[in-house]
């Protein structure tokens, strides 16, 4: 096997990994973390909200740093455009939260940090729908490229069976 494709398998199998930490990631960081940290009956609600807000600049920032190597590990791969494909949507979501979701959950939580009444909005709940459709897009990413990387894997017929080499006569 050539360096060279040996690297891109590598590559293929890191960026598996990096889909599914990924996911787990966000799981984690948006739908137990977050909830469990109201349920505190001493926090109150400003500090929570801080919290909040600290931790989810520094989680998108993470989120960024993500998909740049995801970015990486699909120029890498045995099948780049595929790889590329499989990441564009949490990758989207990712700069959607960066530029427009964030700024304007940040500036809500300041208003309400500030004691000033904030008028309703959905944010919170788009936050979670971009959240959970990101993680679901993560999965079948990993899905994707998991498919993919065992189908490359077989030397001859389909993954799910390999045949032996013919015999020369």
């Amino acid at each position: 096997m050539t360096r060279t494709l040996r690297w891109r398998r590598l590559a293929d199998s890191a960026a598996l990994r990096l889909a599914l930490l990924w996911a787990g990631l966000s799981f984690g960081v948006a739908f137990v973390a977050t909830p469990a940290k109201f349920l505190a009956p001493t926090l109150t609600l400003p500090v929570a909200l801080d919290v909040g807000r600290q931790t989810f600049r520094l989680y998108n920032h993470v989120e960024l740093g993500l998909s740049l190597v995801a970015v990486l590990l699909a120029l890498s791969a045995t099948t780049r455009r595929r790889h590329a494909l499989g990441f564009a949507v949490p990758i989207l979501l990712v700069l959607i939260q960066a530029l427009w979701l964030m700024p304007a959950l940040d500036a809500r939580t300041l208003l309400i940090q500030a004691g000033q009444p904030a008028p309703p909005s959905h944010l919170h709940a788009v936050y979670i729908a971009v959240e959970a459709v990101k993680i679901l897009a993560l999965l079948a990413a990993a899905a994707f490229v998991s498919a993919r990387t065992r189908n490359l894997s077989a030397s001859r017929g389909h993954a799910w069976m390999t045949m032996p080499p013919l015999e020369s006569a």
